[in-house]
């Protein structure tokens, strides 16, 4: 018997009554808001510091999410032959000794920006170990497949609630401490999370033991996703989505920096005003969903998403004005996201056994956030080629014609989740 069959009669009606549910929640919720201030002070550190070029900021975005790119799908592999929560309180522990050691090197006056993208890069690592986990292990947690669109909108709502309160705390901390001692309060918040992850009493179960292969592993998890076509879509558009994301993120970062002359607490005020349309789509999520065709929905979220930069190159007069446009238009793609975030991490824990949940996660977090890093390259050599305001403008118009390839997508014809898989402790061939 698995443990998700063996929880099904003590499964508590909602999630406010799993302890170590709340527990996780708790400590993940600290560790993005902690995030929040590395995500804005990394790349300001650069340019504050050492007074990094267009190019030299992409990279670092670059160089912290290219670990998904090479590390994500071998990581699957080992987060399914291991327990998870171990593998995640390991990757924890690694974070915040290395964004420790970043304000320690800069007091010490040693630090470099070669030295910066190296530990970028290495804290970029840890994450793709940490997210690898996490999402593979929040169904031992949960146990009943119909609470996942209860879990998903729970960890969205912690998301999109950082996205608001961390920005403008990021912004606050480096303008009193500067960038690089701003750190230390993403290394404290991972501190509370390996102390939260500590508490949880759940028993994770052992993996079978079996003779293995790590390549044959690797191709199950990959075939797992390209050959169902309702993840195969929700990992494609998700790719699109992500580039489309962080480039208009990380321009807009050099644009309002460099062009418009916008202070670290303005760039924060911004990004927190922004946020709450991602709060907004993650607290409606689970009504919306209850009452209209889950495609439609999607359909609706992503579309959203994809056409909200379109407003930010034609931000113009006042600096209110200015403001205020680029406040809605980053409102409308995270309010599209807070919702089709829901939707995509759901469908994916339904349709998924946990013999394969890791391997998933794993081809999920290569695409998305190599569209990430990619993004992240191309909006420093954008940038720098075109300048901020036209960078912009091609970063809108691309992300615009991804909407058309939402209409072939079978998820926008689905009107509810999918019956989950057949729980097995076994790798499940493709």
């Amino acid at each position: 018997m698995t443990a998700r069959t063996a929880g099904a009669t003590t499964a508590p009606p909602t999630l406010w009554a799993n302890r170590d549910f709340r527990r996780f929640w708790c400590g993940e919720t600290l560790s993005l808001l902690g995030n929040q201030v590395t995500t804005l002070a990394l790349p300001l550190t650069a340019l504050q510091v050492f007074g990094a070029s267009d190019e030299e900021v992409g990279l670092l975005r670059f160089l912290q999410l290219l670990p998904y790119l090479g590390l994500a799908l071998i990581f699957g592999v080992w987060v399914d032959r291991a327990r998870r929560r171990r593998v995640m309180l390991g990757a924890n522990l690694t974070r915040l000794v290395l964004l420790a050691a970043i304000p320690v090197l800069h007091w010490l006056d040693l630090l470099t920006l070669p030295t910066l993208l190296l530990m970028a890069t290495a804290v970029g690592v840890a994450s793709v170990l940490f997210d690898v986990s996490w999402m593979a292990y929040v169904p031992v947690l949960v146990r009943e497949p119909k609470q996942y669109v209860e879990a998903s909108a729970k960890l969205g709502m912690s998301s999109s609630a950082t996205d608001v309160a961390g920005p403008g705390l990021a912004g606050l901390l480096i303008g009193w401490l500067t960038a690089p001692v701003a750190l230390v309060v993403d290394a404290c918040s991972y501190a509370v999370s390996v102390v939260t992850l500590l508490l949880i009493r759940t028993p994770e179960p052992v993996p079978a033991k079996q003779r293995r292969h790590a390549g044959r592993e690797l191709r199950e998890g990959v075939r797992w996703v390209f050959g169902r076509p309702l993840l195969r879509a929700l990992a494609l558009i998700g790719f699109c989505c992500n580039f489309s994301m962080v480039t208009v993120w990380t321009m807009f970062l050099l644009y309002g920096s460099q062009d418009l002359r916008l202070s670290a607490r303005t760039l924060g005020f911004v990004f927190a005003c922004a946020s709450v349309g991602g709060l907004v789509g993650a607290v409606v999520a689970q009504r919306v969903i209850a009452r209209f065709p889950l495609g439609r929905v999607y359909l609706v979220a992503q579309s959203t998403l994809l056409l909200g930069p379109a407003l930010i190159p034609l931000a113009a007069g006042p600096r209110p004005l200015l403001i205020a446009t680029i406040i809605v238009s980053f409102s409308l793609t995270y309010l599209g996201l807070g919702v089709a975030g829901v939707i995509i991490v759901s469908l994916r824990q339904t349709t998924t056994p946990q013999a394969l949940m890791g391997r998933m996660t794993a081809v999920f977090r290569t695409l998305l956030f190599g569209g990430g890093a990619l993004g992240g390259l191309a909006a420093g050599l954008l940038s720098a080629a075109l300048g901020g305001r036209g960078a912009l403008t091609v970063a809108a118009i691309a992300s615009a014609l991804v909407v058309p390839a939402l209409l072939l997508s079978p998820v926008v014809r689905l009107r509810t989740f999918p019956d989950p898989p057949p729980a097995v402790d076994q790798p499940v061939p493709a």
